[in-house]
C-alpha cells in the first residue's frame, strides 16, 4: 500500500498543486511507494484565482517535461478525512498556514511539517518554485531512506 503525502498551501491553487505534481512525477521515476495529494488550508480560495491550476504553476512544470495528470481539478479546501488519511502533511508556508491549520485543524497542528515557500505576491514564480523543486529533492531523498526502512508513519 502506498503512503500518503498531503501537500498544503492557501487555496490549493498554486504552489501545493505545483509540489503535488512535480512528487508524484518523481516519486513514480524513482519507483518510490509514495502518492501526493493537495489541499487549500483557507476555507475558500481566493478570488482571483481564475480556472484549476495557476498558470505559473503549469508553465514550471511543463517546463520541466512534467504534464499535470490533475490540471483540470479545480482547487479543493482541507477537510478532517484528507489530514486522516496522510502519512506525512505538508504546508508550504508556516507564517501563513499554521494560523489556519491550528484554527480550523487543531487537532492535527502538530503534525505538520512546515516550508518557507512565498506565494506569488511576495517572491516570483521562478523563485518559488525552484526552492520547492529543492525541497521536493531533499524530501524524496529523505523519504527513500524511510520507506527502506519500513516506518509506516512519518512524525
Amino acid at each position: 500500500m502506498a503512503h500518503h503525502l498531503l501537500f498544503l498551501c492557501t487555496g490549493n491553487y498554486y504552489r501545493s498543486r505545483y509540489a503535488e505534481e512535480l512528487f508524484n512525477h518523481r516519486a513514480g521515476l524513482s519507483k518510490l511507494n509514495w502518492r501526493a495529494f493537495s489541499r487549500g488550508a483557507a476555507e475558500r480560495g481566493s478570488p482571483d484565482n481564475v480556472g484549476p491550476m495557476s498558470p505559473f504553476a503549469l508553465e514550471g512544470l511543463q517546463a520541466k517535461g512534467v504534464w499535470p495528470v490533475g490540471n483540470l481539478r479545480y482547487p479543493q479546501p482541507c477537510t478532517p478525512p484528507d489530514l486522516e488519511s496522510a502519512d506525512l502533511i505538508i504546508a508550504l508556508k508556516e507564517s501563513e498556514h499554521r494560523p489556519l491549520i491550528e484554527r480550523r485543524f487543531p487537532e492535527v497542528a502538530d503534525r505538520v511539517m512546515y516550508w518557507h515557500v512565498d506565494d506569488v505576491d511576495v517572491a516570483k514564480p521562478i523563485i518559488a518554485l525552484a526552492l520547492i523543486d529543492d525541497l521536493i529533492e531533499d524530501l524524496l531523498r529523505s523519504l527513500s531512506t524511510f520507506t527502506q526502512c519500513g516506518d509506516q508513519r512519518v512524525q
